[in-house]
C-alpha cells in the first residue's frame, strides 16, 4: 500500500449513469485493464459532488479545501495478484480552481479542466424531496446536472446496479507515453437514495465531444443520490 496523498470528504453525490456502446469507451481503457459491466451493459456516469476539507500530502491549503467536482468517468478492472480491482477512469474533470485542475494533471494524468462553478444543496425532510444542482460555465454557456431524490436512505442492495456505479475503489489513468497509473480510493460503502428527477442540461458535443451526444443526451438509464464519506487517495503507481 502506497502513501497518503490526498484526504478529504466527498459529499452530496448526484450520480446520473447511462448505458453506453463500448465501442466508445474502448479507445479509452487504460493499458493493462478492461472494461467492466454490470448485466453485460458498458456505463458511463456523469457525478457532481462536493470536494470538502481536502488536504494534499497532509497540507490544506487557503481557498483550496472546499470546492465542486463534476466528472464524467467509466468502469475498467484489472487483474492483480490479489484478484480483480475494479476501477474508475475518468474521461473529463471540472474543477473551479486552476491549481486543483494543474496538479491533479500533473500527479495522476487526469483530463482535469477548470471553469467558474456552483452548486445547491437542499436535503430531504420531513417537508419535502430534497434537490442537488451542479453547474458551470463554459464558451459563456451555462450547463447543469440537477436532481430531486427522497425516501429512505440504504445501502445498495448486493448484485445491483447502485452498488456496481459506487463499489469501485481504484483509479486508472493512461499517460501520454502509453503506461498506465494506478492509484487506491478508500472510502466506506456509501447509503443511496433513489433519484425521481434527473436532467443533464449540457451542450454535450461541444463540451465532451460528438460521440458522446447519443448517449448523455439521452435520459439517464438509472439516478441517484450518495451520502459519501471521508476519503483516502494514495499515491499512484505505474504499472
Amino acid at each position: 500500500m502506497t502513501g497518503k496523498f490526498l484526504t478529504a470528504e466527498w459529499r452530496h453525490l448526484a450520480m446520473l449513469n447511462y448505458e453506453v456502446d463500448p465501442r466508445v469507451v474502448q479507445p479509452l481503457v487504460p493499458a493493462g485493464t478492461e472494461l467492466d459491466a454490470w448485466s453485460e451493459k458498458t456505463f458511463v456516469s456523469v457525478v457532481g459532488f462536493l470536494f470538502l476539507k481536502t488536504r494534499v500530502l497532509g497540507v490544506g491549503i487557503p481557498f483550496h479545501r472546499d470546492f465542486e467536482e463534476i466528472n464524467l468517468r467509466f468502469y475498467v478492472r484489472r487483474r492483480a495478484e490479489d484478484g480483480w480491482r475494479r476501477g474508475v477512469v475518468f474521461v473529463k474533470e471540472i474543477v473551479p480552481r486552476w491549481a486543483i485542475a494543474a496538479t491533479a494533471r500533473w500527479v495522476y494524468g487526469e483530463n482535469y479542466a477548470s471553469h467558474p462553478m456552483r452548486s445547491s444543496i437542499e436535503p430531504p425532510s420531513d417537508a419535502g424531496a430534497g434537490r442537488l444542482s451542479y453547474g458551470w460555465r463554459s464558451s459563456g454557456e451555462e450547463h447543469s446536472l440537477d436532481v430531486v431524490y427522497g425516501g429512505p436512505a440504504a445501502f445498495p442492495e448486493p448484485g445491483s446496479e447502485e452498488e456496481f456505479i459506487t463499489e469501485h475503489y481504484w483509479g486508472y489513468a493512461a499517460q501520454r507515453n502509453g503506461s498506465t497509473v494506478e492509484y487506491q480510493v478508500e472510502h466506506p460503502q456509501w447509503r443511496v437514495w433513489a433519484a425521481s428527477e434527473a436532467k443533464l442540461t449540457a451542450g454535450v458535443g461541444g463540451f465532451y465531444g460528438a460521440e458522446w451526444e447519443p448517449f448523455l443526451s439521452a435520459e439517464p438509464s438509472s439516478a441517484f443520490v450518495a451520502d459519501g464519506s471521508p476519503i483516502v487517495v494514495r499515491k499512484g503507481i505505474k504499472l
